[in-house]
Protein backbone atom coordinates (compact mmCIF):
# COMPACT_ATOMS: atom_id res chain seq x y z
CA UNK A 1 0.00 0.00 0.00
CA UNK A 2 1.23 3.49 -0.80
CA UNK A 3 2.08 5.67 2.18
CA UNK A 4 0.10 8.81 2.85
CA UNK A 5 1.42 12.19 1.87
CA UNK A 6 2.63 14.08 4.94
CA UNK A 7 1.74 17.77 5.19
CA UNK A 8 3.66 19.70 7.83
CA UNK A 9 1.96 22.18 10.12
CA UNK A 10 3.90 25.03 8.45
CA UNK A 11 2.60 24.01 5.02
CA UNK A 12 -0.93 23.56 6.30
CA UNK A 13 -1.04 26.89 8.11
CA UNK A 14 0.15 28.62 4.93
CA UNK A 15 -2.69 26.98 3.01
CA UNK A 16 -5.17 28.13 5.68
CA UNK A 17 -3.78 31.67 5.55
CA UNK A 18 -4.41 31.77 1.81
CA UNK A 19 -8.10 31.02 2.34
CA UNK A 20 -10.06 34.26 2.58
CA UNK A 21 -13.34 34.34 4.52
CA UNK A 22 -15.29 37.57 4.47
CA UNK A 23 -16.00 39.25 7.79
CA UNK A 24 -19.59 39.80 6.69
CA UNK A 25 -20.11 36.08 6.12
CA UNK A 26 -18.65 35.27 9.52
CA UNK A 27 -20.88 37.84 11.19
CA UNK A 28 -23.96 36.42 9.48
CA UNK A 29 -23.08 32.96 10.78
CA UNK A 30 -22.74 34.27 14.33
CA UNK A 31 -26.01 36.21 14.10
CA UNK A 32 -27.78 33.17 12.67
CA UNK A 33 -26.63 31.11 15.66
CA UNK A 34 -27.68 33.73 18.22
CA UNK A 35 -31.11 34.21 16.63
CA UNK A 36 -31.85 30.51 16.19
CA UNK A 37 -30.76 29.59 19.70
CA UNK A 38 -32.65 32.53 21.19
CA UNK A 39 -29.87 34.64 22.71
CA UNK A 40 -31.80 37.92 22.57
CA UNK A 41 -29.44 40.21 24.46
CA UNK A 42 -26.37 38.84 22.71
CA UNK A 43 -28.04 39.20 19.31
CA UNK A 44 -28.97 42.82 20.00
CA UNK A 45 -25.46 43.64 21.26
CA UNK A 46 -23.87 41.89 18.29
CA UNK A 47 -26.15 43.81 15.91
CA UNK A 48 -25.00 47.09 17.41
CA UNK A 49 -21.31 46.18 17.47
CA UNK A 50 -21.03 44.48 14.07
CA UNK A 51 -23.77 46.21 12.10
CA UNK A 52 -25.16 42.80 11.16
CA UNK A 53 -28.95 42.77 10.94
CA UNK A 54 -30.81 39.58 11.87
CA UNK A 55 -33.15 38.16 9.25
CA UNK A 56 -36.10 38.26 11.67
CA UNK A 57 -37.37 40.81 14.17
CA UNK A 58 -35.37 40.43 17.39
CA UNK A 59 -38.57 41.06 19.37
CA UNK A 60 -39.96 37.76 18.08
CA UNK A 61 -37.04 35.91 19.70
CA UNK A 62 -38.28 37.01 23.13
CA UNK A 63 -41.75 35.63 22.39
CA UNK A 64 -40.34 32.36 21.06
CA UNK A 65 -38.15 31.90 24.12
CA UNK A 66 -41.17 32.56 26.39
CA UNK A 67 -42.94 29.64 24.69
CA UNK A 68 -39.90 27.42 25.06
CA UNK A 69 -39.46 28.27 28.76
CA UNK A 70 -43.15 27.60 29.43
CA UNK A 71 -42.88 24.07 28.02
CA UNK A 72 -39.60 23.43 29.83
CA UNK A 73 -41.21 24.37 33.13
CA UNK A 74 -44.33 22.27 32.49
CA UNK A 75 -46.72 25.18 31.82
CA UNK A 76 -48.00 23.70 28.56
CA UNK A 77 -51.36 25.49 28.51
CA UNK A 78 -49.53 28.79 28.78
CA UNK A 79 -47.19 27.72 25.97
CA UNK A 80 -50.13 26.86 23.70
CA UNK A 81 -51.69 30.26 24.34
CA UNK A 82 -48.40 32.00 23.56
CA UNK A 83 -47.98 30.03 20.32
CA UNK A 84 -51.48 30.99 19.22
CA UNK A 85 -50.76 34.62 20.06
CA UNK A 86 -47.68 34.44 17.84
CA UNK A 87 -49.38 32.67 14.95
CA UNK A 88 -52.54 30.49 15.24
CA UNK A 89 -51.65 28.70 12.01
CA UNK A 90 -48.64 27.03 13.63
CA UNK A 91 -50.79 24.55 15.56
CA UNK A 92 -53.64 24.51 13.03
CA UNK A 93 -51.30 23.22 10.33
CA UNK A 94 -49.15 20.95 12.50
CA UNK A 95 -51.28 18.22 14.11
CA UNK A 96 -48.22 16.29 15.30
CA UNK A 97 -46.90 19.27 17.23
CA UNK A 98 -50.32 19.96 18.75
CA UNK A 99 -50.65 16.31 19.79
CA UNK A 100 -47.22 16.35 21.42
CA UNK A 101 -48.12 19.49 23.35
CA UNK A 102 -51.35 17.88 24.52
CA UNK A 103 -49.41 14.74 25.39
CA UNK A 104 -47.08 16.90 27.48
CA UNK A 105 -50.10 18.37 29.25
CA UNK A 106 -51.21 14.83 30.08
CA UNK A 107 -47.74 13.97 31.36
CA UNK A 108 -47.79 17.02 33.64
CA UNK A 109 -51.18 16.02 35.07
CA UNK A 110 -49.82 12.54 35.79
CA UNK A 111 -46.64 14.01 37.29
CA UNK A 112 -48.77 16.08 39.67
CA UNK A 113 -50.87 13.07 40.73
CA UNK A 114 -54.11 14.33 39.14
CA UNK A 115 -55.24 10.87 38.06
CA UNK A 116 -58.93 11.55 37.43
CA UNK A 117 -58.24 14.74 35.51
CA UNK A 118 -55.53 12.96 33.53
CA UNK A 119 -57.89 10.18 32.49
CA UNK A 120 -60.60 12.67 31.57
CA UNK A 121 -58.14 14.75 29.55
CA UNK A 122 -56.78 11.68 27.76
CA UNK A 123 -60.29 10.51 26.86
CA UNK A 124 -61.64 13.87 25.72
CA UNK A 125 -58.62 15.53 24.11
CA UNK A 126 -56.18 12.85 23.03
CA UNK A 127 -58.23 9.72 22.30
CA UNK A 128 -60.08 11.29 19.33
CA UNK A 129 -56.74 12.22 17.77
CA UNK A 130 -55.42 8.73 18.42
CA UNK A 131 -58.33 7.28 16.46
CA UNK A 132 -57.24 9.35 13.47
CA UNK A 133 -53.53 8.53 13.68
CA UNK A 134 -52.04 5.18 14.71
CA UNK A 135 -48.75 6.69 15.90
CA UNK A 136 -50.67 9.12 18.14
CA UNK A 137 -52.59 6.19 19.60
CA UNK A 138 -49.37 4.36 20.43
CA UNK A 139 -48.00 7.47 22.17
CA UNK A 140 -51.24 7.93 24.09
CA UNK A 141 -51.17 4.32 25.28
CA UNK A 142 -47.54 4.71 26.40
CA UNK A 143 -48.39 7.86 28.33
CA UNK A 144 -51.50 6.45 30.03
CA UNK A 145 -49.42 3.41 31.03
CA UNK A 146 -47.67 5.68 33.54
CA UNK A 147 -50.82 5.53 35.66
CA UNK A 148 -50.43 1.78 36.12
CA UNK A 149 -47.22 2.14 38.13
CA UNK A 150 -46.93 3.54 41.63
CA UNK A 151 -43.15 3.46 41.33
CA UNK A 152 -42.29 5.04 37.98
CA UNK A 153 -38.65 4.02 38.39
CA UNK A 154 -39.81 0.50 37.50
CA UNK A 155 -42.05 1.72 34.67
CA UNK A 156 -40.88 0.85 31.14
CA UNK A 157 -42.13 4.24 29.91
CA UNK A 158 -40.92 6.20 32.92
CA UNK A 159 -38.66 8.32 30.71
CA UNK A 160 -41.76 10.29 29.72
CA UNK A 161 -41.60 11.93 33.15
CA UNK A 162 -37.97 12.94 32.69
CA UNK A 163 -37.11 16.57 32.06
CA UNK A 164 -35.63 15.43 28.74
CA UNK A 165 -39.19 14.83 27.50
CA UNK A 166 -40.06 18.46 28.23
CA UNK A 167 -36.92 19.58 26.41
CA UNK A 168 -37.81 17.42 23.41
CA UNK A 169 -41.27 18.97 23.19
CA UNK A 170 -39.87 22.48 23.70
CA UNK A 171 -37.38 21.95 20.86
CA UNK A 172 -40.17 20.80 18.56
CA UNK A 173 -42.18 23.95 19.32
CA UNK A 174 -39.11 26.14 18.85
CA UNK A 175 -38.45 24.59 15.42
CA UNK A 176 -42.07 25.04 14.35
CA UNK A 177 -42.07 28.73 15.28
CA UNK A 178 -38.82 29.31 13.39
CA UNK A 179 -40.22 27.53 10.33
CA UNK A 180 -43.35 29.69 10.47
CA UNK A 181 -41.06 32.74 10.36
CA UNK A 182 -39.30 31.38 7.25
CA UNK A 183 -36.16 30.88 9.30
CA UNK A 184 -33.98 27.77 9.49
CA UNK A 185 -35.00 25.62 12.45
CA UNK A 186 -31.36 24.68 13.12
CA UNK A 187 -28.37 27.04 13.34
CA UNK A 188 -25.91 26.82 10.44
CA UNK A 189 -22.75 26.88 12.55
CA UNK A 190 -23.08 23.35 14.05
CA UNK A 191 -23.78 22.00 10.55
CA UNK A 192 -20.58 23.58 9.27
CA UNK A 193 -18.64 22.02 12.14
CA UNK A 194 -20.07 18.61 11.26
CA UNK A 195 -18.99 19.18 7.66
CA UNK A 196 -15.50 20.05 8.93
CA UNK A 197 -15.28 16.74 10.80
CA UNK A 198 -16.53 14.86 7.73
CA UNK A 199 -13.97 16.60 5.49
CA UNK A 200 -11.16 15.80 7.94
CA UNK A 201 -12.16 12.15 7.99
CA UNK A 202 -12.20 12.04 4.21
CA UNK A 203 -8.79 13.69 3.98
CA UNK A 204 -7.38 11.27 6.57
CA UNK A 205 -7.54 8.54 3.93
CA UNK A 206 -5.21 10.48 1.62
CA UNK A 207 -2.79 12.40 3.82
CA UNK A 208 -1.33 12.90 7.27
CA UNK A 209 -1.95 16.54 8.08
CA UNK A 210 -2.48 18.89 11.03
CA UNK A 211 -6.09 18.56 12.12
CA UNK A 212 -8.42 20.04 14.70
CA UNK A 213 -9.10 17.53 17.45
CA UNK A 214 -10.93 19.78 19.90
CA UNK A 215 -13.46 22.03 18.19
CA UNK A 216 -13.81 24.18 21.32
CA UNK A 217 -10.21 25.39 20.95
CA UNK A 218 -9.74 24.89 17.17
CA UNK A 219 -6.05 24.20 17.85
CA UNK A 220 -4.17 22.39 15.10
CA UNK A 221 -2.58 19.14 16.18
CA UNK A 222 0.61 17.84 14.54
CA UNK A 223 0.01 15.29 11.78
CA UNK A 224 -0.01 11.68 12.89
CA UNK A 225 2.70 9.96 10.91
Amino acid sequence: ATSKKVITREEWEKKLTDVKIGKEDTNKLVMNFLVTEGYVDAAEKFRMESGTDPDIDIATITNRMAVKRAVQSGNVEDAIEKVNDLNPEILDTNPQLFFHLQQQRLIELIRNGKVEKALEFAQEELAPRGEENQSFLVELERTVALLAFEDVSNCPVGELLNISQRLKTASEVNAAILTSQSHEKDPKLPSLLKMLIWAQNQLDEKAAYPRIGDLSTAMLEDPAV
